[in-house]
């Protein structure tokens, strides 16, 4: 018997684990053609919570009673397929299950000598394309300009910071804690960080930390932290609209301030994007990033959380702050 987790309510607001189940049935057996994997690595990310609605988005939702899938690390226990051989390790879109069947098809081979495991679910991963795309195709980031982060510690934007660093470009991020912010500046070599939670007006402390203004804007919460970020924009600034944590559990839409005046008056740039729109940069990307990785211009931080049944409150624990970097369950 092994064990699988199910989305059993949709959740009205916060998540909790009661929205959740874990079930069990037999090992199944590969037929012609297919893997048996076993998962060692489960990446658990915001975005799925936008899945937990029953509403049109750009990725289906979760089905009510089925497996939940995210990014895994697996590995090959049987194999009747003749590209795949007993002992690989594969990356992808996959079940919450300790045991599943994969046709092969849409599986990435990954090699545990080129980097841990679990940076292919991180900064050689989705994690990682997605900070060098959205700065890249949006943001157009150039030498000398401000570049503004938020969600700065966490998986994506804590990549952002160190890209923007690469370019040669001042790095602002905001973060959550004393803690991260020591943390992007000390080891992601942000130039200033700015604690959200302690700042009782986020205008004038973007203003104070970009007193040149903010040249793009990589924006992965959202709320009143984009209202504070778009007002300090110079003309022709980029905001890149990653995520929006700030939100994703609202009952209600909230409502703002009206930012069309700025983006009218400052010819501002606001798009939002998802990695898979620009599917066929991925290898050209995670081959920069493994460079930049191997010249020590890159590092990366991880929370990883040990035990299958722990993988829904690690999920959790994201709406928290309670992550360092990718936040990954060790199965």
């Amino acid at each position: 018997m092994y064990k699988y987790i199910v989305l059993k309510n949709r959740p009205e607001g916060k998540p909790s684990k009661d929205d959740f189940e874990i079930k069990k049935m037999e090992k199944p057996q590969p037929g012609e053609g297919e893997i048996l994997l076993k998962a060692l690595y489960v990446s658990v990310d915001p975005y799925l919570r936008g899945r937990m609605r029953d509403e049109k988005s750009y990725i289906p939702p979760f089905k009510l009673n089925e497996p939940i899938e995210s990014m895994v690390i697996a590995q090959v226990e049987e194999s009747q397929n003749e590209n795949f051989s007993q002992g690989d390790y594969v990356s992808g879109m996959l079940d919450w299950k300790e045991y599943q069947l994969s046709d092969g098809k849409n599986l990435n081979k990954v090699k545990k000598d080129d980097a841990p495991l679990t940076a292919h679910l991180g900064i050689l991963g989705l994690t990682g394309i997605t900070a060098y795309l959205g700065l890249e195709k949006i943001g157009k980031l150039k030498e000398g300009e401000t570049l503004l982060v938020s969600g700065a510690a966490g998986a994506v934007g804590s990549v952002v910071g160190q890209i923007g660093k690469i370019k040669g470009c001042k790095v602002v991020g905001i973060a959550g804690s004393d803690e991260k912010i020591r943390n992007i500046t000390e080891k992601f070599n942000f130039d200033e960080g700015i604690n959200y939670k302690t700042t009782d007006n986020m205008q004038e402390e973007i203003k104070k930390a970009c007193p040149d203004g903010v040249d793009v804007y990589f924006d992965n919460v959202g709320g009143e932290i984009l209202d504070a970020a778009i007002t300090n924009m110079n003309k022709f600034g980029r905001v890149v609209n990653c995520g929006a944590i700030a939100l994703y559990n609202a009952e209600e839409r909230p409502t703002g301030p009206r930012l069309e005046t700025f983006l009218i008056k400052k010819s501002l740039l606001m798009q939002g994007f998802t990695v898979r729109d620009y599917a066929e940069d991925f290898q050209s990307v995670v081959k920069q990033l493994s460079q930049w990785l191997r010249e020590d211009k890159l590092t990366y931080e991880e929370t990883i959380v040990e035990g299958f049944e722990e993988i829904p409150q690690a999920f959790l624990n994201l709406f928290e702050g309670k992550n360092q970097g990718k936040m990954v369950v060790k199965v």
